[in-house]
């Protein structure tokens, strides 16, 4: 499954995205065949997607119903956005200190710094704005030195350099206008917003003050918020 502004979606991302989108995070599998029957994926191949899924550890099973594992329950905790603060211009930075780990030990702890909206300064340096209202885990905690810092420069050129702030907003209107085309279509709708997550992931979530004029995260979030209550409707509809 596919739309321009979205990469292919396997039976299994399709349905780690149902989930993700229901609260609580499980259905009947009855109810899984069905949503994914009408975005176009047949019950032969989602209910092998959920055996599999079962197998890895993806999803728990119990008797008729399907519920996201822990590891992916507090996943989607994170893509409902953490909880904001009013800035006062600080920067949380968090610096590695520990040497001779393994390459795969740094890949996964690169991946976790970026799953917190930390970007990376220069190597072993990760900083963003401490406008967040979260703790980080012990396993940052454990190989890292943390600060608070006041940068001299502009703080809109520091965050301009952390991350792609241009291209996210393009993006981001891109997939504003997806949903639009996409209206009352049930599969281009769910392909779509599996992108708009996919995307909110990466939104550094700054300040008022960092954002460049036009950027479109509350307009995606709200989306979601949408998908979600359509997602919800369309369960009581077929229960």
């Amino acid at each position: 499954m596919s739309t321009p502004l979205t990469t292919t979606v396997s039976a299994r991302s399709a349905v780690l995205s149902l989930l993700l989108g229901a609260h609580p995070p499980e259905l009947e599998g009855r109810e899984i065949v069905a949503a994914m029957r009408l975005f176009g994926v047949s019950e032969s191949t989602t209910r092998a997607a959920m055996s599999r899924m079962v197998s890895a550890g993806d999803l728990v099973r119990d008797g008729g119903r399907y519920a996201l594992s822990d590891r992916l329950a507090r996943r989607q905790a994170r893509t409902d956005s953490p909880v904001t603060l009013p800035w006062d211009g600080t920067w949380e930075t968090a610096i590695v200190t520990t040497s001779g780990r393994s390459a795969g030990d740094r890949a996964e702890l690169r991946t976790e710094m970026t799953r917190l909206r930390l970007a990376e300064l220069r190597e072993g340096v990760w900083m963003r704005p401490a406008n967040l209202d979260r703790m980080l885990p012990t396993t940052v905690r454990q190989v890292t030195a943390r600060f608070t810092a006041r940068p001299d420069d502009d703080p809109v050129d520091l965050a301009r350099t952390l991350w792609d702030l241009p291209e996210w907003s393009r993006h981001g209107h891109a997939l504003l206008g997806a949903i639009a085309d996409a209206g009352d279509d049930g599969q281009a709708r769910f392909l779509t917003m599996v992108s708009v997550v996919r995307h909110l992931y990466r939104d550094p979530l700054l300040p008022p003050e960092l954002r460049p004029a036009g950027w479109p995260a509350d307009e995606l979030t709200a989306a979601y918020a949408d998908f979600r209550a359509w997602l919800a409707a369309m369960r009581i509809g077929r229960g």
